[in-house]
Protein backbone atom coordinates (compact mmCIF):
# COMPACT_ATOMS: atom_id res chain seq x y z
CA UNK A 1 0.00 0.00 0.00
CA UNK A 2 2.96 2.04 0.75
CA UNK A 3 3.68 2.66 -3.19
CA UNK A 4 0.46 3.73 -4.04
CA UNK A 5 0.40 6.23 -1.28
CA UNK A 6 3.97 7.45 -2.06
CA UNK A 7 4.05 7.71 -5.60
CA UNK A 8 0.11 7.79 -6.34
CA UNK A 9 0.23 11.43 -7.70
CA UNK A 10 2.80 9.91 -10.44
CA UNK A 11 0.78 7.47 -11.27
CA UNK A 12 -2.34 9.31 -12.03
CA UNK A 13 -0.19 11.80 -14.22
CA UNK A 14 1.42 9.63 -16.22
CA UNK A 15 -1.65 7.51 -16.37
CA UNK A 16 -3.55 11.16 -17.83
CA UNK A 17 -0.40 11.25 -20.04
CA UNK A 18 -0.26 7.79 -21.69
CA UNK A 19 -3.89 7.95 -21.46
CA UNK A 20 -4.24 10.76 -23.93
CA UNK A 21 -1.30 9.18 -26.02
CA UNK A 22 -3.63 6.33 -26.68
CA UNK A 23 -6.42 8.40 -27.65
CA UNK A 24 -4.64 10.27 -29.67
CA UNK A 25 -3.83 6.81 -31.56
CA UNK A 26 -7.78 6.35 -31.78
CA UNK A 27 -8.22 9.61 -33.32
CA UNK A 28 -4.97 9.10 -35.90
CA UNK A 29 -5.71 5.41 -37.12
CA UNK A 30 -9.15 4.65 -36.13
CA UNK A 31 -11.18 7.86 -37.12
CA UNK A 32 -9.73 7.49 -40.54
CA UNK A 33 -11.58 3.68 -40.49
CA UNK A 34 -14.68 5.27 -39.24
CA UNK A 35 -14.93 8.23 -41.82
CA UNK A 36 -13.56 6.79 -44.70
CA UNK A 37 -16.70 5.39 -46.33
CA UNK A 38 -18.15 8.70 -46.19
CA UNK A 39 -14.40 10.21 -48.12
CA UNK A 40 -14.03 7.40 -50.35
CA UNK A 41 -17.83 7.55 -51.60
CA UNK A 42 -17.00 11.12 -52.59
CA UNK A 43 -20.44 12.09 -50.51
CA UNK A 44 -17.92 14.33 -48.24
CA UNK A 45 -14.89 15.92 -48.40
CA UNK A 46 -11.68 15.38 -45.89
CA UNK A 47 -12.69 18.90 -44.47
CA UNK A 48 -16.46 17.97 -43.75
CA UNK A 49 -15.35 14.39 -42.47
CA UNK A 50 -12.53 15.94 -39.72
CA UNK A 51 -15.34 18.79 -39.08
CA UNK A 52 -17.76 15.79 -38.67
CA UNK A 53 -15.74 13.78 -36.46
CA UNK A 54 -14.29 16.19 -33.96
CA UNK A 55 -17.92 17.09 -32.84
CA UNK A 56 -19.94 13.67 -32.93
CA UNK A 57 -16.56 11.29 -32.01
CA UNK A 58 -16.29 14.02 -28.93
CA UNK A 59 -20.22 13.68 -28.52
CA UNK A 60 -20.19 9.65 -28.82
CA UNK A 61 -17.29 9.54 -25.87
CA UNK A 62 -18.32 11.73 -23.43
CA UNK A 63 -22.04 11.12 -23.45
CA UNK A 64 -22.12 7.09 -24.43
CA UNK A 65 -18.70 6.19 -23.54
CA UNK A 66 -19.06 5.35 -19.98
CA UNK A 67 -20.63 1.43 -20.23
CA UNK A 68 -17.38 0.09 -22.89
CA UNK A 69 -14.92 1.87 -20.37
CA UNK A 70 -16.36 -0.19 -17.43
CA UNK A 71 -15.79 -3.57 -19.16
CA UNK A 72 -12.24 -2.43 -20.10
CA UNK A 73 -11.58 -1.38 -16.43
CA UNK A 74 -12.46 -4.19 -14.46
CA UNK A 75 -13.94 -6.79 -16.86
CA UNK A 76 -10.72 -8.26 -18.07
CA UNK A 77 -8.65 -8.57 -15.30
CA UNK A 78 -10.22 -10.08 -11.91
CA UNK A 79 -9.34 -7.21 -9.33
CA UNK A 80 -9.42 -9.45 -6.02
CA UNK A 81 -6.77 -11.58 -6.84
CA UNK A 82 -4.27 -8.22 -6.86
CA UNK A 83 -6.31 -7.19 -3.50
CA UNK A 84 -2.66 -7.81 -1.88
CA UNK A 85 -0.71 -5.95 -4.45
CA UNK A 86 -2.64 -3.58 -6.12
CA UNK A 87 0.08 -1.44 -7.57
CA UNK A 88 0.39 -4.10 -9.61
CA UNK A 89 -2.51 -3.10 -11.25
CA UNK A 90 -1.52 0.18 -11.67
CA UNK A 91 1.69 -0.92 -13.26
CA UNK A 92 -0.07 -3.25 -15.73
CA UNK A 93 -2.34 -0.43 -16.87
CA UNK A 94 0.27 2.12 -17.42
CA UNK A 95 1.75 -0.53 -19.65
CA UNK A 96 -1.05 -1.15 -21.15
CA UNK A 97 -1.65 2.45 -22.55
CA UNK A 98 1.85 3.44 -23.35
CA UNK A 99 2.11 -0.41 -25.42
CA UNK A 100 -1.00 0.35 -27.71
CA UNK A 101 -0.16 4.24 -28.04
CA UNK A 102 2.95 3.14 -29.27
CA UNK A 103 1.64 0.04 -31.51
CA UNK A 104 -0.68 2.52 -33.14
CA UNK A 105 1.51 5.44 -33.58
CA UNK A 106 3.93 3.04 -35.72
CA UNK A 107 0.73 1.62 -37.45
CA UNK A 108 -0.52 5.05 -38.41
CA UNK A 109 3.37 5.75 -39.91
CA UNK A 110 2.92 2.63 -41.73
CA UNK A 111 -0.75 3.67 -43.10
CA UNK A 112 -2.11 0.02 -41.43
CA UNK A 113 -5.77 -0.24 -40.25
CA UNK A 114 -5.26 -1.80 -37.00
CA UNK A 115 -7.97 -2.54 -34.65
CA UNK A 116 -7.32 -0.48 -31.63
CA UNK A 117 -9.39 -2.73 -29.74
CA UNK A 118 -7.46 -5.83 -30.26
CA UNK A 119 -4.20 -2.98 -29.01
CA UNK A 120 -5.17 -2.51 -26.04
CA UNK A 121 -6.76 -5.80 -24.98
CA UNK A 122 -4.18 -7.92 -26.37
CA UNK A 123 -1.67 -5.62 -23.89
CA UNK A 124 -3.89 -5.74 -20.98
CA UNK A 125 -4.12 -9.67 -21.31
CA UNK A 126 -0.48 -9.75 -22.14
CA UNK A 127 0.98 -8.03 -18.72
CA UNK A 128 -1.80 -9.82 -17.02
CA UNK A 129 -0.26 -13.21 -18.15
CA UNK A 130 3.19 -12.43 -17.90
CA UNK A 131 3.34 -10.30 -14.57
CA UNK A 132 0.14 -11.92 -12.37
CA UNK A 133 -0.39 -15.21 -13.45
CA UNK A 134 -3.05 -17.36 -16.03
CA UNK A 135 -5.75 -17.35 -13.47
CA UNK A 136 -5.76 -13.39 -13.32
CA UNK A 137 -7.69 -12.89 -16.23
CA UNK A 138 -11.05 -13.11 -16.48
CA UNK A 139 -11.13 -15.74 -19.33
CA UNK A 140 -15.09 -15.98 -20.04
CA UNK A 141 -15.14 -12.15 -20.43
CA UNK A 142 -12.03 -12.35 -23.09
CA UNK A 143 -13.61 -15.07 -24.97
CA UNK A 144 -16.85 -12.71 -24.96
CA UNK A 145 -14.62 -9.74 -26.67
CA UNK A 146 -12.97 -12.30 -28.85
CA UNK A 147 -16.54 -13.26 -29.56
CA UNK A 148 -17.79 -10.26 -30.79
CA UNK A 149 -14.83 -9.77 -32.93
CA UNK A 150 -16.21 -12.18 -35.36
CA UNK A 151 -19.97 -11.75 -34.72
CA UNK A 152 -19.56 -7.76 -35.14
CA UNK A 153 -18.28 -7.73 -38.64
CA UNK A 154 -20.56 -10.67 -39.48
CA UNK A 155 -23.53 -8.31 -38.35
CA UNK A 156 -22.82 -5.37 -39.79
CA UNK A 157 -22.23 -7.61 -43.32
CA UNK A 158 -25.41 -8.78 -42.83
CA UNK A 159 -27.20 -5.12 -42.37
CA UNK A 160 -25.28 -3.49 -44.65
CA UNK A 161 -26.00 -6.36 -47.22
CA UNK A 162 -30.00 -6.06 -46.73
CA UNK A 163 -29.74 -2.18 -46.54
CA UNK A 164 -27.99 -2.43 -49.59
CA UNK A 165 -30.56 -4.61 -51.46
CA UNK A 166 -33.24 -2.53 -49.87
CA UNK A 167 -31.88 0.55 -51.79
CA UNK A 168 -31.20 -1.38 -55.35
CA UNK A 169 -34.88 -3.07 -54.98
CA UNK A 170 -37.45 0.47 -53.45
CA UNK A 171 -34.53 2.78 -56.03
CA UNK A 172 -32.26 1.68 -58.39
CA UNK A 173 -34.88 -1.19 -59.67
CA UNK A 174 -37.65 2.05 -59.90
CA UNK A 175 -39.08 3.34 -63.44
CA UNK A 176 -38.04 6.83 -61.64
CA UNK A 177 -34.70 6.39 -59.37
CA UNK A 178 -34.81 10.07 -58.53
CA UNK A 179 -38.52 10.32 -57.50
CA UNK A 180 -37.85 7.38 -55.48
CA UNK A 181 -35.22 8.58 -54.10
CA UNK A 182 -36.64 11.40 -52.70
CA UNK A 183 -39.58 9.26 -51.44
CA UNK A 184 -37.70 6.96 -49.57
CA UNK A 185 -34.19 8.48 -48.44
CA UNK A 186 -36.14 10.24 -45.69
CA UNK A 187 -37.07 6.86 -44.20
CA UNK A 188 -33.41 6.01 -44.26
CA UNK A 189 -32.39 9.35 -42.18
CA UNK A 190 -35.42 8.93 -39.64
CA UNK A 191 -33.25 5.54 -39.49
CA UNK A 192 -30.47 6.83 -38.27
CA UNK A 193 -31.44 9.74 -36.34
CA UNK A 194 -33.81 7.28 -34.08
CA UNK A 195 -30.74 4.28 -34.61
CA UNK A 196 -28.67 6.39 -32.34
CA UNK A 197 -31.22 8.41 -30.10
CA UNK A 198 -32.20 5.29 -28.87
CA UNK A 199 -29.33 3.26 -27.81
CA UNK A 200 -27.88 6.55 -26.26
CA UNK A 201 -30.63 7.16 -24.29
CA UNK A 202 -30.95 3.59 -23.34
CA UNK A 203 -27.79 2.37 -22.37
CA UNK A 204 -25.30 6.05 -22.67
CA UNK A 205 -26.57 8.47 -20.61
CA UNK A 206 -26.36 6.97 -16.98
CA UNK A 207 -22.95 8.33 -16.03
CA UNK A 208 -23.81 11.69 -16.53
CA UNK A 209 -26.85 11.80 -14.19
CA UNK A 210 -30.22 11.23 -16.92
CA UNK A 211 -32.32 8.01 -16.25
CA UNK A 212 -34.56 7.73 -18.30
CA UNK A 213 -37.65 4.87 -18.41
CA UNK A 214 -37.82 2.46 -21.95
CA UNK A 215 -40.66 3.87 -22.99
CA UNK A 216 -39.30 7.70 -22.51
CA UNK A 217 -36.23 6.85 -24.30
CA UNK A 218 -38.29 5.07 -27.14
CA UNK A 219 -40.77 8.60 -27.54
CA UNK A 220 -37.83 10.91 -27.43
CA UNK A 221 -35.44 8.73 -30.09
CA UNK A 222 -38.46 8.87 -32.13
CA UNK A 223 -38.70 12.49 -31.79
CA UNK A 224 -35.30 13.03 -32.53
CA UNK A 225 -35.14 10.58 -35.36
CA UNK A 226 -37.84 13.29 -37.23
CA UNK A 227 -36.27 16.06 -36.36
CA UNK A 228 -33.00 14.71 -38.13
CA UNK A 229 -35.68 13.78 -40.83
CA UNK A 230 -36.99 17.35 -41.58
CA UNK A 231 -33.40 18.65 -41.38
CA UNK A 232 -32.94 15.85 -44.23
CA UNK A 233 -35.51 16.63 -46.36
CA UNK A 234 -34.66 20.29 -46.43
CA UNK A 235 -31.31 19.54 -47.11
CA UNK A 236 -32.61 16.48 -49.83
CA UNK A 237 -35.05 19.93 -51.62
CA UNK A 238 -31.93 21.58 -52.69
CA UNK A 239 -31.07 18.60 -54.90
CA UNK A 240 -32.53 18.82 -58.29
CA UNK A 241 -32.41 16.24 -61.55
CA UNK A 242 -29.23 17.01 -63.36
CA UNK A 243 -30.27 17.92 -67.01
CA UNK A 244 -29.96 14.74 -69.31
CA UNK A 245 -27.21 14.86 -72.71
CA UNK A 246 -29.37 13.24 -75.97
CA UNK A 247 -28.33 9.62 -75.32
CA UNK A 248 -28.34 9.61 -71.52
CA UNK A 249 -29.54 6.14 -70.03
CA UNK A 250 -33.83 7.03 -68.86
CA UNK A 251 -32.09 5.90 -65.55
CA UNK A 252 -30.86 9.12 -63.76
CA UNK A 253 -28.08 7.29 -61.41
CA UNK A 254 -26.26 10.85 -61.21
CA UNK A 255 -29.21 12.51 -59.21
CA UNK A 256 -30.09 9.84 -56.51
CA UNK A 257 -26.74 9.42 -55.82
CA UNK A 258 -26.65 13.18 -54.58
CA UNK A 259 -29.72 12.70 -52.86
CA UNK A 260 -27.81 9.98 -50.78
CA UNK A 261 -24.87 12.16 -50.38
CA UNK A 262 -27.36 14.38 -48.22
CA UNK A 263 -27.53 11.16 -46.04
CA UNK A 264 -24.26 10.44 -46.12
CA UNK A 265 -23.94 13.09 -44.43
CA UNK A 266 -25.82 12.13 -41.62
CA UNK A 267 -24.51 8.58 -41.52
CA UNK A 268 -20.72 10.14 -41.35
CA UNK A 269 -22.33 11.77 -38.08
CA UNK A 270 -23.75 8.70 -36.45
CA UNK A 271 -20.61 6.85 -37.61
CA UNK A 272 -18.23 9.19 -35.56
CA UNK A 273 -20.74 9.44 -32.94
CA UNK A 274 -20.84 5.22 -32.67
CA UNK A 275 -16.73 5.20 -32.68
CA UNK A 276 -16.31 7.79 -29.95
CA UNK A 277 -18.88 5.87 -27.72
CA UNK A 278 -16.95 2.70 -28.05
CA UNK A 279 -13.41 3.27 -28.70
CA UNK A 280 -12.86 5.82 -26.15
CA UNK A 281 -12.85 2.79 -23.30
CA UNK A 282 -9.14 1.71 -24.87
CA UNK A 283 -7.85 4.99 -24.01
CA UNK A 284 -9.70 5.88 -20.57
CA UNK A 285 -10.28 2.36 -19.13
CA UNK A 286 -7.00 1.73 -17.60
CA UNK A 287 -6.80 5.42 -16.98
CA UNK A 288 -9.95 5.29 -15.26
CA UNK A 289 -8.75 1.90 -13.42
CA UNK A 290 -5.71 3.60 -12.20
CA UNK A 291 -7.70 6.84 -11.05
CA UNK A 292 -9.89 4.29 -9.21
CA UNK A 293 -6.74 2.66 -7.32
CA UNK A 294 -5.20 5.25 -6.37
CA UNK A 295 -8.12 7.37 -4.93
CA UNK A 296 -9.27 4.01 -2.14
CA UNK A 297 -5.67 3.92 -1.40
CA UNK A 298 -5.24 0.45 -3.09
CA UNK A 299 -8.53 -0.52 -3.10
CA UNK A 300 -8.74 -2.69 -6.33
CA UNK A 301 -12.60 -4.03 -5.88
CA UNK A 302 -14.35 -0.24 -4.65
CA UNK A 303 -16.66 0.41 -7.28
CA UNK A 304 -14.90 4.10 -7.97
CA UNK A 305 -17.93 6.26 -9.86
CA UNK A 306 -16.22 7.56 -13.22
CA UNK A 307 -15.08 10.56 -13.35
CA UNK A 308 -16.48 12.90 -15.77
CA UNK A 309 -13.39 14.35 -16.87
CA UNK A 310 -12.01 11.02 -18.10
CA UNK A 311 -14.21 10.68 -20.87
CA UNK A 312 -13.15 14.59 -21.80
CA UNK A 313 -9.76 13.37 -22.44
CA UNK A 314 -10.34 10.81 -24.30
CA UNK A 315 -12.63 12.45 -26.15
CA UNK A 316 -10.05 15.43 -26.25
CA UNK A 317 -7.04 12.71 -27.18
CA UNK A 318 -9.18 11.08 -30.10
CA UNK A 319 -10.04 14.83 -31.92
CA UNK A 320 -6.46 15.60 -31.19
CA UNK A 321 -5.29 12.79 -32.67
CA UNK A 322 -7.87 12.90 -35.80
CA UNK A 323 -6.80 16.60 -36.92
CA UNK A 324 -3.09 16.42 -36.75
CA UNK A 325 -2.57 13.29 -38.26
CA UNK A 326 -5.79 11.22 -39.21
CA UNK A 327 -6.00 13.04 -42.46
CA UNK A 328 -2.76 10.99 -43.67
CA UNK A 329 -4.78 7.88 -43.90
CA UNK A 330 -8.41 9.03 -44.15
CA UNK A 331 -8.24 9.87 -47.63
CA UNK A 332 -7.06 6.45 -48.69
CA UNK A 333 -9.03 4.17 -46.42
CA UNK A 334 -12.78 3.60 -48.14
CA UNK A 335 -11.62 2.78 -51.99
CA UNK A 336 -9.15 0.29 -51.30
CA UNK A 337 -12.11 -2.90 -50.24
CA UNK A 338 -14.70 -2.40 -53.01
CA UNK A 339 -15.35 0.91 -54.85
CA UNK A 340 -18.04 3.04 -53.23
CA UNK A 341 -21.01 5.53 -54.15
CA UNK A 342 -23.19 7.44 -51.76
CA UNK A 343 -25.56 4.94 -51.77
CA UNK A 344 -23.08 2.04 -51.09
CA UNK A 345 -21.18 3.62 -48.28
CA UNK A 346 -24.36 4.88 -46.59
CA UNK A 347 -25.26 0.79 -46.62
CA UNK A 348 -21.80 0.36 -44.77
CA UNK A 349 -21.56 2.89 -42.36
CA UNK A 350 -24.86 2.89 -41.45
CA UNK A 351 -24.74 -0.93 -40.47
CA UNK A 352 -21.37 -0.66 -38.88
CA UNK A 353 -22.65 2.71 -36.86
CA UNK A 354 -25.75 0.36 -35.96
CA UNK A 355 -23.57 -2.63 -34.84
CA UNK A 356 -20.88 -0.31 -33.16
CA UNK A 357 -23.23 1.90 -30.64
CA UNK A 358 -25.86 -1.15 -30.12
CA UNK A 359 -22.14 -3.03 -28.66
CA UNK A 360 -21.98 0.03 -26.82
CA UNK A 361 -24.76 -0.26 -25.43
CA UNK A 362 -24.47 -3.99 -23.76
CA UNK A 363 -20.72 -2.85 -22.77
CA UNK A 364 -19.20 -4.95 -25.14
CA UNK A 365 -15.93 -3.57 -26.87
CA UNK A 366 -15.91 -4.67 -30.67
CA UNK A 367 -13.43 -3.61 -33.04
CA UNK A 368 -14.41 -0.49 -35.03
CA UNK A 369 -12.48 -1.30 -37.89
CA UNK A 370 -13.42 -4.79 -38.33
CA UNK A 371 -17.06 -4.26 -38.42
CA UNK A 372 -16.73 -1.21 -40.90
CA UNK A 373 -14.35 -3.68 -43.01
CA UNK A 374 -17.62 -6.46 -42.62
CA UNK A 375 -20.31 -4.06 -43.56
CA UNK A 376 -18.35 -2.58 -46.78
CA UNK A 377 -17.50 -6.37 -47.85
CA UNK A 378 -21.52 -6.84 -47.11
CA UNK A 379 -22.28 -3.87 -49.57
CA UNK A 380 -19.65 -5.48 -51.97
CA UNK A 381 -21.16 -9.10 -51.88
CA UNK A 382 -24.18 -7.29 -52.58
CA UNK A 383 -23.26 -6.74 -56.16
CA UNK A 384 -21.45 -9.61 -56.61
CA UNK A 385 -17.97 -11.51 -55.35
CA UNK A 386 -16.05 -9.60 -58.18
CA UNK A 387 -16.45 -6.66 -56.68
CA UNK A 388 -14.11 -6.98 -53.76
CA UNK A 389 -10.28 -6.43 -53.70
CA UNK A 390 -9.48 -9.70 -51.92
CA UNK A 391 -5.25 -8.59 -52.02
CA UNK A 392 -6.06 -5.31 -49.83
CA UNK A 393 -8.64 -8.06 -47.73
CA UNK A 394 -5.53 -9.89 -47.31
CA UNK A 395 -3.08 -7.18 -46.09
CA UNK A 396 -5.75 -5.99 -43.61
CA UNK A 397 -6.35 -8.71 -42.28
CA UNK A 398 -2.68 -9.82 -41.48
CA UNK A 399 -2.52 -6.82 -39.45
CA UNK A 400 -5.09 -7.58 -37.18
CA UNK A 401 -4.03 -10.84 -36.35
CA UNK A 402 -0.21 -8.97 -35.90
CA UNK A 403 -1.66 -6.32 -33.87
CA UNK A 404 -2.82 -8.83 -30.49
CA UNK A 405 0.89 -10.44 -30.07
CA UNK A 406 2.65 -6.74 -30.47
CA UNK A 407 -0.01 -4.83 -27.86
CA UNK A 408 0.97 -8.00 -25.19
CA UNK A 409 4.33 -8.05 -26.26
CA UNK A 410 5.24 -4.34 -25.77
CA UNK A 411 2.95 -4.40 -22.85
CA UNK A 412 5.02 -7.33 -21.05
CA UNK A 413 7.95 -5.23 -21.42
CA UNK A 414 6.72 -1.86 -20.03
CA UNK A 415 5.13 -4.17 -17.04
CA UNK A 416 8.40 -5.33 -15.75
CA UNK A 417 9.91 -1.63 -16.46
CA UNK A 418 7.55 0.16 -14.57
CA UNK A 419 7.71 -2.82 -11.94
CA UNK A 420 11.20 -2.40 -11.62
CA UNK A 421 11.08 1.96 -11.52
CA UNK A 422 8.58 1.59 -8.53
CA UNK A 423 9.00 -2.07 -6.95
Amino acid sequence: MSIIAQYGDVFIILACIFGFFMAWGVGANDVANAMGTSVGSKAITIRQAILIAVVFEFLGAWLAGGQVTDTIRKGIIDPSLLSDDPQLLVYGMLASLLAAGLWLLIASIRGWPVSTTHSIVGAIVGFAVAGLGVDSVGWPKVAQIAASWVVSPLLAGSIAFALFKSVQLLIFENHDPFAAAKRYVPGYIFLVGFIVAMVTLVKGLSHVGLQMSFGDSLLTAIGIGLVVMVIGILMENRVDRTKRQRGDSPFDFNSVERVFGVLMMFTACAMAFAHGSNDVANAVGPLAAVISVVESSGDVSGAAALPWWVLVLGGGGIVVGLVTYGHRVIATVGTGITELTPSRGFAATLAAATTVVLASGTGLPVSTTQTLVGAVLGVGLARGITALNLRVLGTIVLSWVITLPAGALLSIMFFFMFKGMFG
